[in-house]
């Protein structure tokens, strides 16, 4: 768009909004996340050891990669998410779609709790996310979880344990979203202080 008499652009991308649930295991006192494979990620990862393959824009000096970084690079942590593109499912019912298929546990729409909702991707799609959280027990399990593989979903379901939950949040060494920082942070001001002592 014209500014001071040059055109400027923006980058923009439609994309869907989402949901997202933080899950927490009552039975064994621990939060329930997803590890997945982001290409995104790994790309990132790969500029960021091999510059001289973005510098060229030749896809082929990145398919002959002499020394190509393993796929772990591309693994993040999140919390259990997918994006709101059923028309005529609330929001609500999307996230129980989305506990059911990527971690294996059915819960109800009278078991999630609205936490917030914000914008993410802010740079370039500025969709919004709603955060909901559900209490889970293992008998509320009915599947090991791990997504729709014929999506191009793999997920592994990972529990990290309530009282080492804020130095997971902190450890860089775990690649993660904010929306599991942020998340583990409301739980620790809002669930953990009512929880029994033991």
């Amino acid at each position: 768009f014209p500014q001071n008499g040059t055109k400027k652009f923006w980058d923009f991308m439609r994309t869907h909004d989402s949901v997202s649930i933080l899950i927490f295991n009552t039975s064994r006192q621990c939060f329930v996340v997803v590890k997945q494979f982001r290409p995104a990620v790994y790309m990132c990862e790969v500029e960021r050891h091999h510059p001289q393959v973005f510098q060229n824009q030749d896809k082929e000096s990145l398919a002959s990669l002499e020394n190509p970084l393993p796929a772990v690079v591309g693994v993040t942590y999140e919390l259990c998410a997918g994006i709101v593109d059923k028309p005529g499912l609330s929001l609500e019912e999307i996230a129980c779609e989305e506990v059911l298929e990527e971690c294996g546990y059915r819960v109800s729409m009278a078991e999630l709790r609205r936490i917030t909702s914000y914008r993410s991707g802010v740079g370039l799609t500025g969709s919004k996310q709603t955060l909901f959280y559900a209490e889970v027990n293992d008998q509320m399990r009915t599947s090991g979880g791990g997504g729709q593989p014929e999506e191009g979903e793999l997920i592994e379901v990972v529990e990290i344990p309530l009282e080492e939950s804020m130095k997971f949040a902190y450890d860089e060494t775990f690649p993660k979203t904010m929306g599991v920082i942020f998340s583990f942070m409301w739980f620790h001001n809002n669930i953990a202080p009512k929880l029994p002592k033991k």
